[in-house]
């Protein structure tokens, strides 16, 4: 059993930071193999040594643990379909197609999974910021960048080539924090040069001393592409308040730049 449970663990770990639905890919693949090369009557021992609530404890782990990342990503199989796949893989008999044409149809599956989510999930951003646009305040670039300004300081702009310290807040449309300095209590030194297009534009439009809100569209951000907690075709909405324009080497001595790396 633990040896089993290695496998997968070494499995799923090779998949998960590429992306999720590989995660459930692999869960899929090392129920299979592993059904077709250990739970195999012609491999099984003649005696069993798993009694009967044992088995059914077993089963009952392998198919919880399943359901549960199933759920996770609303993925939701023909349950007849299912098990008949699971019981030729386990039987290693007369599969209706070959485990590399499997794995090839669940990926496919899950490619038109992750699309649908990303048209939803970026048409949700349209929607947000041109219901964003009528408000007061809410003033809107060339590219689409908008922002409001909260305060609005004295000193010198930025320009691509500076880096600066700021203080700021990340959130998606929905409200959730991705990430704060002022939780952290130390502003980050960035450069302009190394920032995603929402925040470089964004920062050349404010003089030191600033504080301004800006509603970042996709294509300013992460795009398709999403950037850990953010999803693929996420609006970001971000607070930050311009500390100052530092030098380069200051920005290098201090290089305290958060695990963010660069937005």
């Amino acid at each position: 059993m633990f040896k089993i449970l290695f496998i997968i663990k070494k499995m799923l770990y090779s998949y998960i930071m590429k992306n999720i639905f590989l995660t459930i890919l692999a869960v899929f693949t090392a129920t299979v193999l592993l059904g077709c090369n250990l739970f195999s009557p012609k491999v099984f021992p003649n005696k069993v040594n798993f009694e009967k609530d044992s088995s059914y404890a077993l089963g009952l782990n392998i198919g919880a643990g399943l359901r549960n990342d199933l759920l996770a990503d609303a993925i939701s199989p023909d349950f007849n379909e299912f098990m008949k796949g699971m019981k030729d893989g386990m039987s290693g008999k007369n599969p209706r197609f070959s485990l590399t044409d499997a794995r090839a149809k669940i990926e496919t599956a899950l490619s038109a999974i992750s699309e649908e989510r990303n048209a939803v999930n970026k048409q949700k951003g349209i929607d947000f910021l041109a219901e964003n646009a009528k408000k007061p305040g809410i003033k809107i670039t060339p590219s689409g960048l908008q922002y409001e300004v909260l305060t609005e300081g004295k000193g010198k702009k930025p320009v691509e080539t500076d880096s600066v310290k700021v203080h700021y807040e990340g959130r998606l449309i929905d409200g959730t924090l991705f990430d704060d300095t002022y939780e952290r209590q130390q502003p980050a030194t960035i450069s302009l040069a190394d920032v995603i297009p929402g925040w470089k534009e964004g920062l050349q439009l404010m003089t030191v001393g600033s504080k301004y809100r800006f509603y970042i569209p996709s294509e300013l951000g992460y795009g398709a592409v999403g950037n850990g907690p953010i999803p693929p075709y996420s609006t970001l909405l971000f607070v930050i308040e311009l500390d100052s324009i530092v030098s380069k080497k200051a920005a290098v001595q201090e290089d305290d730049w958060s695990s963010w790396g660069s937005w």
